[in-house]
């Protein structure tokens, strides 16, 4: 078999679940996918010194989470607004300016996370929602390698010593502090009541209807009391429905100002959402993920990032 057909044949069937290893440490779906990039670049190379001591599948989470380590030496994490300060629960609050240059975590469309790997299903849809992610950038860079490659991908701990160049006693001690740590941060919704799919379809028509057509009254009675609403890169967040409604209906809610898409991201429903510009047509806006709870929605976290768009498989624009 040619080297070319060969690498290819062992090595592509993990690519995706790679996409998503390196979305959890690094935060970006952008960064993840250059580093996939890279990683099978480096594994090309290294192929005709690969043994298989370990299997393919190890292999190439080695290589993956030491290019992840590596970029991260010069990266900040990636927050969420929740994750610097508190929300407020004032409609009225003025707006924190957000920096400009400031790298936010970033939402991951399902489509190109998406396996049928039976060893890929093992991290479930918990190990990429958006919760999740946004606890994992609390850690050091090297505790979040450990807390994925140990808790999400069930690696044995003999396994990601090897991968990380350490001992077993150093990756045990690296995961007792990275479980500490997630644990006081608090819940990461890993165990949602969540609706059925017919009952999630119809709240997710019911919110775009209500946010399109700038309806409060109906908004309100999709949210649940405790709903939270941030909008990266804006580092104001709020809690509360009346004060998340109360903001959107005085800065936001404006009849057929909005398009929304239904897409899916980090497992959860979500929207891409286009606004209209001066000559009538809709251009890319950004991305917004919803958490549902029940029959209702418990945090809008909308994506102000047109760059986003196209990700998730959607046109910059679109006609009137």
């Amino acid at each position: 078999m040619p080297r070319n057909t060969e690498f290819a044949a062992l090595t592509e069937p993990f690519r995706r679940e790679l996409l998503a290893h390196c979305y959890r440490i690094l935060g970006s779906i952008h960064d993840a996918e250059d580093l996939v990039q890279d990683t099978y670049l480096r594994a090309w190379r290294a192929f005709g010194r690969f043994e298989g001591r370990a299997s393919v599948r190890q292999w190439l989470y080695k290589i993956a989470t030491r290019a992840c380590l590596s970029a991260l030496e010069t990266r900040s994490r990636r927050p969420l607004p929740s994750g610097l300060g508190a929300p407020s629960d004032d409609r009225e609050v003025t707006l924190a300016l957000g920096e400009p240059s400031a790298a936010w975590l970033q939402p991951a469309p399902d489509r190109l996370l998406a396996t049928g790997d039976p060893a890929a299903i093992v991290a479930g849809r918990t190990g990429v929602r958006l919760a999740f992610i946004a606890a994992l950038q609390l850690l050091p860079a090297r505790q979040r390698a450990v807390l994925t490659l140990r808790d999400v991908l069930a690696f044995r701990t003999a396994e990601v010593a090897e991968m990380l160049d350490t001992t077993a006693a150093a990756v045990d001690s690296a995961l007792r502090r990275a479980r500490s740590r997630l644990a006081a941060a608090g819940p990461v919704e890993d165990d949602l009541a969540e609706p059925d799919e017919e009952t999630r379809r119809v709240l997710l028509d019911d919110y775009v209807d209500a946010f399109t057509r700038a309806d409060a009254d109906a908004l309100v009675t999709l949210l649940r009391a405790d709903v939270e609403l941030e909008m990266p890169p804006i580092p104001t967040w709020f809690t509360g429905r009346e004060a998340v409604v109360g903001f959107l209906t005085d800065h936001v809610l404006v009849a057929d100002l909005w398009r929304m898409e239904p897409t899916q991201a980090n497992g959860q429903p979500a929207l891409v959402v286009y606004q209209r510009v001066d000559d009538g047509r809709y251009e890319a806006y950004g991305v917004q993920v919803l958490t549902l709870i029940g029959t209702r929605i418990s945090r809008i976290t909308t994506f102000i990032d047109p760059s986003l768009v196209p990700t998730f498989g959607h046109a910059p624009a679109l006609a009137t």
